[in-house]
């Protein structure tokens, strides 16, 4: 089925592994030219050479934290400059760590403030102005379905991440004029490095194996599995294809049905 894909332009962010990492690899996989960035070098030096070995595309990368937003805009210019356009933006950050909501200072939340919510309004800022120049976009953030309803312990994530929503949403009514859609895809439990990482806080708590919390996790899940970052790269896929050229402002959720709600 034809995707529309060939050679257009994605910046990625937060690329070097996880979910992010899968997207860059489905969407090279679609001929997509890639500017990826991260901010661990080797990680990403060893995406990028896979990427170009693997798939033969064009591949752009630059060690950048999405929190240097002075960084980001520049990195968003030297994309256009070096492409000659932008079609494709995915937002991706790490999340805050787990904690109990006493235990947070002022100053951690303004960091992860920054980190989730405003790194996604400087990157659409970044790249809103070539998508329009160029006739249209796809700009995509990764959530969580904390969106949707509160995790335990991820009480900067459930209080931070809608605003993302809320956003998105805005900006698919401003900009649906210039051909630009603006989607979230919110996976539920992925087995990536920060799920583990997830896991381990509750092993420690609850004295138990980590494969222990990975199990419980996949009991609450319909699909009764945790979902592979390759899935959810998929969704984000779909969404930036020709397939999803009518869905604009909408969180796709992609978490095995665990989220039981019915909006």
């Amino acid at each position: 089925m034809e995707s529309g894909l060939k050679n257009k332009v994605a910046l990625l962010t937060g690329a070097s592994e996880g979910i992010a990492r899968a997207a860059a690899e489905a969407f090279a996989a679609e001929g997509v030219r890639l500017a990826i960035c991260a901010r661990n070098e080797s990680k990403l030096r060893k995406a990028e050479q896979e990427l170009m070995a693997r798939h033969k595309v064009e591949v752009l990368a630059r060690s950048l934290d999405v929190t240097d937003f002075a960084g980001v805009q520049a990195f968003a210019r030297e994309v256009a400059e070096r492409f000659g356009r932008i079609d494709i933006c995915l937002a991706n950050s790490g999340g805050p760590p787990a904690k109990n909501f006493l235990s947070i200072e002022l100053e951690e939340w303004r960091k992860n403030v920054d980190l989730i919510f405003l790194s996604v309004v400087n990157l659409a800022r970044s790249v809103i102005p070539y998508m329009q120049k160029s006739g249209g976009g796809r700009f995509l953030a990764i959530t969580s379905t904390s969106v949707k309803g509160p995790i335990p312990e991820l009480i900067m994530s459930n209080a931070i991440r809608p605003a993302v929503v809320g956003l998105l949403k805005s900006l698919s009514i401003d900009f649906g004029k210039d051909n630009i859609t603006f989607n979230n895809v919110a996976p539920g439990y992925t087995a990536t490095a920060r799920l583990n990482e997830l896991a381990g806080v509750r092993a420690l708590a609850a004295n138990v194996s980590v494969d222990k919390i990975q199990e419980k996790w996949s009991e609450e899940i319909p699909l009764r599995r945790l979902a592979r970052p390759e899935e959810v790269a998929d969704a984000i896929v779909w969404l930036a294809s020709d397939r999803a050229s009518y869905v604009t402002g909408q969180t796709i959720l992609v978490d095995g049905g665990r989220y039981i709600g019915v909006a």
